[in-house]
């Protein structure tokens, strides 16, 4: 439960040395680059952006690669292989790669320049076809498009608009062209949309003609070919066979170069960090011989920096303490128990300067939650089973996936215990098939006991449990806030904010245990408790709440202000009433899972105990319970995250801190082994 303590450190060194330097720290990956110089009189910065641009282009280029090469010649994948993670190399083979860039950078231009060929060529299969579909009403015509008649004749092809028959074409010639003669009209094609016609007249007559199918929506083709329509068509399909050879081609080259997919990585990798090293050299300010970069290192890791510098280089590198006024980045350290829950902290917020971490107090509060409100020992074996085979088998998936399988894990875990307690196997899927299909008398409380109690049995006694341990987890919220007023020496604010919370909570609840209402909802015999309790719990109620009337508007002179704001602090234990009653919230989902199961599993024994039953029974099982574990795992995982979130967080974190974000090797596809130094 910790915040890593960060301290600043600031390196001048030479200039000439500055490439190597930061190439260090960024391999180290441990240092956060801030810039603290109020007075840059003699330095200056460097523009870098040109070529940070280049090896931009460069890393997009070998994407680009990658990507057209995973088109045409695919990698096989498993339906898991999101959880690979990264590849991990060796220093030495990323290097070797480096020296080979320019083959690599030729290797992607050669791959982008094939797939830009294979662009156009489709692109002009797509342009032919188009023409072809445009000769499609055509293919009768055995002349020329542009055929325009003979030396005493005139050829006027094109298309009427409509579906028109050959009678309503000579119509419309002899209604609108009454003295032209010998007029010989073809209809070549019809569909819905127009009629296409070839129409044969003397030349003298040809206006009138042309002008009277006008009337008719007559337009010539939109596309005129030197060809007979069928030729061309030949012709167009020939061509098409041409350039779907040479895609053929374009698509052979591309998957001859499959195997430097690898390569391409690597390299597309090598220069996204080169560009994050120029942009961050067009941030540090330089003389003509020296320059200057400071920034955050976690103090354990200061020592081994500080020896790498030292060791390679002629430098200055000076260590300060956080000032009181700074706000540092946050890195958590935890146990690896509560490692995995650091994302639910993290998706709420860091602490912020002067809070502690409380993520190992709410690691073992969560995992508790969650295991009591899903209680069944089946799934939380199912639940342990495969986030810990995933685990083992892909080592080397991303860092957040990894932490929250984790926790799932562990939650599994809780999850299989809280089931062992309450007697929860798939619910009560033993009594059931035993009774179905093996005809066995199940005795009062199933052939598998409870290590604990039923809830399904005895609901109000989970009822008074939940209560009880959300107490504990509210009352751990308020001693947080009791440290950090400690450890801050607000030794006043201790007393009044948290001592005289818990005298007056411990009294109400004093006065509680010994009520006709616990009796009944604890389901224990009145006098349980001795009246002394009660006595004892009023003269605690009223001590902290007089303390509370007078202290808690201290900061005020004003006396009927003081005591106002003090009437409305006391009034806030109804805000405390509301936060324990959210923890019924795990008795109703431990009861639904528990209910949702034995309905299943009656749904499924419904159908009898024959061979059919038994197969059907099978099915209703396993979609029944696979459902009813998805539902109860996500209600589970919301509402556990709600008890820290708002009643936990709210009695004493604030969050806000900033993510500590080293300047490192922000890699794409692989990562290279270095030495850790965290």
């Amino acid at each position: 439960m910790a915040v890593m303590q960060m301290q600043r450190v600031s390196i001048c060194a030479l200039k000439r040395d500055r490439k190597a330097i930061l190439e260090k720290l960024q391999t180290m990956g441990v240092m956060e680059m801030t810039q603290v110089l109020d007075d840059e009189s003699g330095f200056e910065k460097m523009d870098t952006q040109g070529a940070r641009n280049t090896f931009e282009k460069k890393a997009n280029l070998a994407d680009l690669a990658l990507d057209i090469l995973q088109e045409y010649a695919p990698e096989k994948k498993s339906l898991l292989s999101s959880l690979e993670g990264k590849k991990l190399i060796e220093k030495e083979a990323y290097n070797q790669v480096a020296v080979r860039k320019e083959e690599m950078m030729d290797i992607a231009s050669r791959i982008t320049g094939w797939q830009k060929e294979i662009a156009e060529c489709r692109a002009n299969i797509q342009k032919m076809e188009n023409q072809i579909e445009a000769l499609a009403p055509w293919m009768s015509l055995d002349v020329p498009m542009n055929f325009e008649g003979t030396g005493s004749t005139r050829a006027l092809i094109g298309a009427i608009s409509g579906e028109m028959t050959l009678e309503a074409v000579y119509s419309l010639i002899a209604e609108y062209a009454p003295e032209a003669e010998g007029v010989d009209v073809t209809v070549l094609s019809a569909d819905r949309d127009s009629t296409y016609i070839v129409a044969l007249c003397l030349k003298k007559d040809a206006q009138q003609v042309e002008d009277a199918l006008r009337q008719g929506g007559f337009a010539k083709p939109s596309q005129i070919v030197d060809e007979v329509p069928a030729v061309e068509k030949e012709n167009l399909e020939a061509e098409i066979g041409a350039v779907q050879k040479q895609i053929d081609t374009c698509q052979k080259h591309i998957v001859e170069y499959g195997d430097k997919r690898a390569d391409l990585r690597l390299i597309s990798d090598y220069f996204r960090t080169r560009a994050e090293k120029y942009e961050l050299l067009g941030h540090i300010p330089q003389s003509s011989r020296t320059f200057f970069v400071s920034g955050y290192i976690p103090q354990k890791a200061v020592p081994a920096v500080k020896k790498a510098m030292e060791e390679g280089y002629d430098l200055v590198f000076e260590v300060e303490e956080i000032q009181e006024d700074e706000e540092a980045p946050v890195l958590l350290s935890n146990n690896p128990f509560s490692q995995s829950v650091e994302g639910v902290l993290e998706s709420y917020g860091l602490p912020k300067k002067g809070e502690v971490d409380p993520t190992t107090i709410m690691s073992f509060f969560y995992v508790f939650f969650f295991g009591l409100m899903l209680s069944d020992a089946a799934y939380g074996l199912i639940i342990f089973l495969a986030c810990f085979i995933v685990l083992k088998k892909y080592p080397r998936m991303g860092q957040g996936m990894h932490k929250a399988l984790k926790m799932f894990m562990y939650c599994g875990l809780s999850t299989l215990v809280w089931g062992v307690l309450f007697g929860g196997y798939f619910g009560d899927a033993v009594d059931v098939i035993a009774k179905t299909f093996f005809h066995v008398n199940v005795p009062d409380g199933g052939l598998i006991k409870a290590a604990w109690f039923v809830p399904l049995n005895d609901p109000m006694r989970l009822l008074l449990y939940a209560m009880l341990f959300g107490v504990i987890h509210l009352f751990m919220g308020l001693a947080l806030k009791g440290y950090m007023h400690l450890k801050e020496k607000q030794y006043m604010d201790f007393f009044c904010d948290v001592i005289i919370w818990y005298v007056f909570l411990i009294g109400l609840i004093m006065m509680l245990l010994p009520s006709s209402i616990f009796a009944s909802i604890s389901q224990l015999p009145e006098g349980t408790f001795p009246p002394a309790v009660s006595q004892i719990g009023k003269v605690l109620a009223i001590a902290g709440a007089v303390g509370l009337l007078l202290m808690s508007g201290r900061a005020n002179k004003n006396i009927a202000l003081r005591l106002a704001l003090g009437a409305y602090d006391i009034y806030n234990v109804t805000g405390w009433l509301s936060d324990v009653l959210s923890y019924s919230r795990l008795l109703a989902l431990g009861l639904a899972t528990g209910v949702i199961a034995s309905v299943v599993n009656q749904m499924a024994s419904m159908l009898g105990d024959g061979f059919i039953a038994a197969i059907g029974f099978i099915v209703i099982f396993i979609v029944g319970h696979s459902l009813n574990l998805a539902i109860n795992l996500l209600g589970a995982y919301v509402h556990t995250n709600r008890l820290q979130f708002v009643e936990f967080f709210g009695k004493f974190y604030e969050g806000g801190g900033r993510p500590f974000n080293p300047f490192k090797l922000t890699t794409k596809y692989v990562d290279v082994k270095e030495e850790t130094y965290l």
